[in-house]
């Protein structure tokens, strides 16, 4: 029997697939999940860079007054924008002559390419929920910004082309226990976060998720024994065991293979985070395929090129040791 059309069953398979994968990923993290939900896992069509353009101050020209007083008319600068790079990531699927021959029949070829896609589906996932975490410095600064740099642990830094020690405005909040003469506990916890959680809501502007990873969590797991616990139907029934505190979702995202950071309980207003892929880059295979000049294989790409935003930081917070 003659071996069947690989490129064909490669393509086909993983266009199937592009838009599950897409979904997964997004359904893999509590973070991702939420910002999905919300509404917030916004495509983007093009450009150099991302931006998100933010107000950043008040109309100067309020005044108030009397009569015929003059009232000022002077222009206010109140608009910018933070600019964030693509950041792209990719995983090859592949297949030699040998396998082709070796697997030859159409049945055959499906169910080898089903498992390396599959690995390569979990491979991606993994990666890019690791990503949203991260600082976005790994592989020389080709990595998706994550938690770590949108929500520093310093508060300050430079996030989308704006320095924090330039415009306060653009600083993230900070509870840390050891500044507040604390020690983390579930004697503590909730201190912590009551503070924090006053620090980042703006009238009815405030925290809806809280994402901690196994120590801070179970601190505040524990901190409620005495009393009922009442999850969050909606992350439940996305498979995320959830608290709550005032009207925000409590979600462990580091328990086994979770990504968030040790020691660290991020308290996020989703309302000024974004995923942002590439309309046409959102996990997809990229054609053509890809042959060897010098190998008989046959290679197909899957891809992503996004990056994780924000348009507030001063509405996010994070606590740390």
């Amino acid at each position: 029997m003659a071996s069947p059309n690989i490129d064909e069953i490669t393509t086909t398979t993983l266009r199937k697939r592009s838009k599950k994968l897409a979904d997964n990923v997004s359904n893999n993290t509590s973070l991702l999940y939420k910002l999905k939900s919300k509404g917030k896992v916004k495509p983007v069509s093009g450009g150099r860079t991302i931006l998100e353009e933010l107000s950043y101050a008040e109309n100067g020209t309020f005044k108030r007054y009397s009569g015929y007083e003059s009232l000022d008319i002077t222009p206010s600068d109140v608009f910018t924008a933070a600019e964030f790079n693509w950041k792209q990531a990719a995983v090859a699927v592949t297949m030699s002559g040998l396998e082709m021959l070796q697997n030859s029949g159409d049945e055959a070829v499906i169910d080898l390419m089903e498992s390396r896609i599959e690995n390569a589906e979990v491979t991606m996932m993994n990666n890019i929920s690791n990503d949203i975490y991260s600082d976005g410095t790994a592989d020389g600064g080709r990595q998706i910004g994550g938690l770590q740099l949108l929500v520093s642990d310093a508060g300050a830094g430079t996030v989308g082309g704006i320095n924090a020690s330039t415009w306060s405005f653009w600083a993230n909040y900070v509870f840390d226990f050891s500044s507040n003469s604390l020690s983390p506990s579930a004697s503590t916890i909730q201190q912590a976060m009551n503070t924090t959680w006053l620090n980042t809501k703006r009238n009815r502007d405030e925290i809806d998720l809280i994402v901690a990873d196994n120590t801070y969590f179970q601190y505040y797991w524990s901190s409620l024994q005495a009393i009922q616990r009442i999850g969050s139907d909606e992350m439940a029934k996305a498979g995320f065991s959830s608290l709550k505190f005032m009207n925000a979702d409590v979600v462990a995202d580091g328990a086994q293979g979770g990504d968030a950071p040790a020691s660290h309980m991020y308290f996020l207003n989703c309302n000024h985070l974004h995923f942002r892929p590439h309309a046409n880059r959102n996990f997809v295979p990229l054609n053509p395929d890809r042959h060897s000049s010098n190998q008989d294989a046959v290679v197909k790409l899957f891809a992503l090129a996004a990056n994780m935003t924000i348009r507030n930081r001063s509405l996010q917070g994070v606590l740390v040791a």
